[in-house]
């Protein structure tokens, strides 16, 4: 059972921020570029890197994401010594069961899995984020550098640093201060939240700081300052490729845009595949009077409108003379004839009735307001949603 390093995948989040989109099911089984799930993209970068023990740490709304996994074959991770293993929070014999705390709490309650593979390092992971990465050259600079931590980091805008967890480098690339968003931040490297541990190094810190009362359970807030403090060693693993934390709807919505530029982030290399469990679906079908331009359009579509600047997801329909710009259309749902969409979000099996109207061009590209529909939501025909407008359940009269 041995492993030299295994993956803790955390992927419980609710994602507030996401609105309605969430309200039924946890943000990294959220839909993506078309024909993949959020989750897919650590899950691939895993098997990708020959890391084929990953536990999942579900929470919030577990069921789907539950299913989804399965047995991991889509990423080629139904191994006999080793698979995806879908790891909640439960209740020991004896002890009060609670939901995970914090993220370094939740790894807690898994000290028990994690030791079942004897393994000499841990990768920490988060499940929302979009990327391509080797975690096998971050393990090996882990290991060049003897180091006790290992944080991916990448360089971002100053004036969007406040978002992240920052850090300062010695000349020699260790990490000597580390701040969890900073009001006022003076440097730009900030945090992935991807990190790699020596295990017994960690084991110690987790079961320390469960033990304090006062600490938030958090490894940006509690383990990383700790260590710090103590003088381990932590190596900063800069990374140079395309990243997006996609916890809110713009940034949801500029990550699947970001999908039209391969130079920007290319899902057709053959070398480093994006796996998922897609649906079977017919082909697409694109109408006589269709028109489609710099779009994605996936298997089961029936496009009989005008499409731009748009991803679409599998079984979405638009009707006859229907308008959708610049807008992401999530499996199964429908926008009816006449019916326009712009700069949008339209959740899972939504209803987009005739002549409804959802989004708007922007007036000023600096401020894009995204309306967004939530899953299994109706807009009303005739029905108007503002640009930045929320819909959880219905818009409009029937």
């Amino acid at each position: 059972m041995k492993k030299e390093c295994i993956a803790m995948l955390l992927a419980g989040g609710q994602g507030s921020r996401l609105h309605a989109l969430t309200s039924r099911s946890a943000k990294p089984i959220m839909p993506f570029g078309g024909k993949y799930r959020i989750i897919d993209f650590p899950l691939s970068n895993c098997a990708n890197s020959g890391l084929d023990v990953v536990g999942v740490l579900t929470q919030y709304q577990p069921l789907q994401l539950n299913s989804y996994i399965g047995s991991g074959q889509p990423w080629d991770l139904d191994v006999q010594r080793g698979g995806v293993y879908i790891l909640p929070p439960f209740q020991s014999a004896g002890e009060k069961g609670e939901w995970f705390s914090g993220t370094a709490n939740a790894i807690f309650q898994n000290i028990g899995f994690v030791d079942m593979w004897e393994p000499e390092y841990v990768l920490i992971l988060s499940g929302d984020h979009i990327y391509k990465m080797d975690y096998s050259d971050m393990l090996e600079q882990h290991k060049q550098h003897e180091a006790d931590c290992t944080i991916a980091v990448i360089r971002v805008p100053l004036d969007e640093a406040s978002r992240f967890g920052i850090m300062d480098t010695d000349e020699n690339g260790f990490v000597y201060k580390f701040t969890e968003k900073p009001k006022k931040p003076e440097s730009d490297l900030a945090s992935m939240g991807i990190y790699i541990f020596t295990w017994k190094k960690l084991k110690k810190y987790l079961i320390e700081d469960e033990k304090n009362p006062e600490s938030q359970k958090d490894f940006g807030k509690n383990i990383i300052p700790s260590m710090l403090g103590n003088e381990e060693k932590l190596w900063a693993y800069d990374f140079s490729g395309y990243w997006r934390d996609v916890g809110t709807i713009n940034s949801l919505w500029e990550s699947n845009m970001d999908m039209f530029s391969p130079e920007l982030f290319d899902l057709y290399d053959r070398s480093w595949p994006i796996r998922s469990r897609s649906p079977i679906k017919p082909p697409h079908y694109i109408g006589e009077n269709a028109t489609i331009s710099h779009s994605i359009i996936t298997e089961g579509c029936d496009i009989r409108g005008t499409v731009t600047n748009s991803v679409l997801s599998n079984s979405v329909s638009v009707g006859d003379d229907a308008i959708v710009n610049c807008s992401i259309l999530m499996p199964g749902c429908s926008i009816g004839n006449g019916a326009v969409i712009e700069y949008s979000i339209i959740g899972e099996n939504a209803e987009i009735r005739t002549n409804a109207h959802v989004g708007a061009a922007p007036d000023d590209f600096n401020n894009i307001k995204i309306a967004t529909c939530g899953p299994s939501s109706v807009v009303y025909a005739n029905a108007q949603v503002e640009a930045g407008e929320i819909v959880y359940t219905k818009k409009g009269e029937e």
